[in-house]
């Protein structure tokens, strides 16, 4: 397949299916609000090295959660009902993005978060449509996690981890409020053990893009994360 040279003016992408067999759709074009949302409700998400020109990928198989299927452990369920951390949402987005933007990566040589991709995606925080989940231990931000939300989906970005089981705890009281609030799917993009241990699991493209289209339409109640979302959460015995 081709790889495909998007127009800097004109905000269209190509087929996600056209996309070559390692998922790289298209390249160019830049990370403007319209563009970036545009990407989303077809699947398409920017990943790329920042001396690199931007890259748009639609990945297949993709890796996906359905929050009434996420898997906690005994001893993750201790750890969430103690008070080691704390969670929070929108409180600190910038710290969230550089925290993943200086994480290390193991076997990756540095990062793709570039003070291009912070400002795209502060500037989305503030229209509301990227959110950032933060993990506090000591009045201090040692984990967390961002990313969008479309219809009843949500499209997870990164996350960072300084303590041990900090990005997990964020990530599972994030599921835990999202499915309280009618969310149906959270799009994990591609492969990790760290989230396939949490009940993530591949589906093909075509059911991802048929999933994201009607979920789209599907009109949620409007909520402030900040004062709506619970960190704190009981998963019973």
């Amino acid at each position: 397949m081709p790889v495909f040279q998007l127009d800097d003016h004109e905000i269209a992408f190509p087929p996600p299916y056209l996309a070559d067999e390692n998922g790289l759709l298209a390249v160019g074009g830049d990370l403007s609000p319209q563009r970036l949302v545009e990407g989303y409700k077809l699947g398409i998400f920017p990943w790329y090295n920042p001396d690199e020109p931007i890259l748009w990928w639609s990945p297949d198989p993709r890796f996906v959660l359905y929050p009434n299927e996420i898997k906690i452990s005994k001893s993750m369920k201790q750890i969430l009902r103690s008070d080691r951390f704390q969670v929070t949402f929108d409180q600190d987005f910038i710290g969230v993005i550089s925290g993943c933007k200086e994480a290390h990566r193991p076997g990756q040589p540095g990062t793709w978060i570039s003070d291009e991709i912070i400002e795209a995606y502060s500037t989305l925080h503030q229209k509301g449509f990227i959110h950032s989940v933060e993990v506090w231990q000591k009045n201090k931000l040692v984990g967390g996690l961002y990313g969008g939300c479309i219809g009843s989906c949500f499209f997870g970005e990164s996350m960072f981890s300084k303590v041990s089981n900090a990005s997990k705890t964020g990530f599972i009281i994030l599921v835990q409020n999202l499915q309280k609030h009618g969310f149906e799917l959270i799009d994990c993009q591609v492969h990790s053990s760290h989230l396939e241990s949490l009940g993530a699991k591949n589906i093909s493209r075509e059911a991802f893009l048929k999933y994201i289209f009607h979920s789209k339409n599907k009109k949620l109640e409007k909520i402030s994360w900040g004062k709506s979302f619970s960190g704190r959460f009981y998963f019973g015995n």
